[in-house]
């Protein structure tokens, strides 16, 4: 369900910001949370699980880093 409504005048943050602001965070912490799986992994020998999640977690970073691009360029402005 999509909402037409801008909600930014509760957070003082527009919608699409605050999107954004979110999806880097959950990036972020996925990263952090994947590193503890990763080594789980490798605790119980399970090299493919581990590399499994090494690649989850590279792709996380990548989409923090891309959202951190998008995010500076427009809270500069650009």
């Amino acid at each position: 369900m999509t909402s037409s409504t801008e909600t930014g005048g509760v957070t003082g943050t527009p919608d699409k910001d605050y999107n954004l602001i979110w999806y880097v965070e959950a990036c972020l912490n996925n990263a952090l949370r994947l590193e503890s799986y990763i080594q789980d992994a490798e605790r119980e020998k399970d090299s493919e699980v581990a590399d499994l999640f090494r690649k989850a977690q590279a792709d996380s970073r990548k989409g923090a880093e891309i959202g951190k691009g998008l995010l500076r360029a427009r809270l500069n402005g650009g």
